[in-house]
């Protein structure tokens, strides 16, 4: 039998199957990277500096 001869539901599903190869195949090349989860910031808190307000009147 030649790819001619199949029906067209399995030329289909060879098509799906091809796609899903190369959607894995792109997937686990992103997932190969570390993911740094028992890193530390170097940031741990987020407040500015802590300033007191200074008012002054206008002269003129």
């Amino acid at each position: 039998m030649s790819t001619d001869d199949k029906p067209a539901g399995a030329a289909s599903d060879e098509m799906k199957r091809k796609f899903k190869e190369a959607l894995d195949k792109k997937n686990a090349q992103h997932r190969e990277g570390e993911a740094h989860l028992d890193g530390d910031s170097s940031v741990h808190g987020t407040h500015g500096a802590i300033t007191k307000r200074e008012f002054r009147r206008k002269s003129g």
